[in-house]
C-alpha cells in the first residue's frame, strides 16, 4: 500500500436540497444572512451561505435532474456533506485502491471554481459525502480567516 499523499483539511459545507417553497433559503437568510454565492446548474440552482472557515449550501430543484430526483425519493433535508481535501486526485487513487465505493471516479469542476468528487452513500453508512479541492486562488477559507 502506498504512502497516503493526501488528508481531509476541514469541513467545505453541509448542503440541504429543498424544492420551491422558500422557507429553507429564509431560515438560513434569517439567521446568516444573504447568500454569498449563488449559482444555477442543470436542474436546480446552489446558494452557499458563508458560516465561519465552512458553508451551508441549498440545492433548490428547478427542474429534472439529481436534486429533484432526491427530493422525489426522499423530501427535502440534507443532501450531503462535503470534506475538503488538499490533493483530490490522490484521494480518489487512494480510495479507490483501498476498495472505497465511488460515484465520481475522477474530478469534476464544482461550484465556485472548486473541484469535486463524490462517494457513494454505501461508503458512508448511507451519507453521500463530497470531497471539495479548492483552486489555488481559493485556498485561503472564505473571508480570509485563518485556519486554526
Amino acid at each position: 500500500m502506498t504512502a497516503k499523499t493526501w488528508r481531509v483539511t476541514g469541513l467545505h459545507h453541509v448542503a440541504i436540497a429543498h424544492g420551491k417553497d422558500p422557507v429553507c433559503e429564509n431560515a438560513l437568510t434569517s439567521f446568516i444572512g444573504p447568500a454569498d454565492h449563488t449559482e444555477e446548474a442543470p436542474g436546480f440552482i446552489e446558494r452557499m451561505y458563508e458560516l465561519g472557515p465552512s458553508y451551508v449550501q441549498t440545492l433548490e430543484a428547478d427542474g429534472e435532474g439529481v436534486v429533484q430526483r432526491f427530493l422525489d425519493n426522499r423530501g427535502p433535508g440534507l443532501h450531503h456533506v462535503a470534506l475538503e481535501v488538499d490533493v483530490i486526485d490522490a484521494a480518489l487513487v487512494d480510495l479507490r485502491e483501498r476498495g472505497v465505493p465511488l460515484i465520481d471516479d475522477e474530478a469534476r469542476e464544482g461550484g465556485m471554481g472548486t473541484r469535486i468528487a463524490f462517494l457513494h452513500p454505501s461508503a458512508f453508512g448511507g451519507v453521500l459525502v463530497e470531497l471539495v479541492e479548492r483552486t489555488p486562488a481559493q485556498a485561503e477559507p472564505p473571508s480570509g480567516e485563518g485556519e486554526g
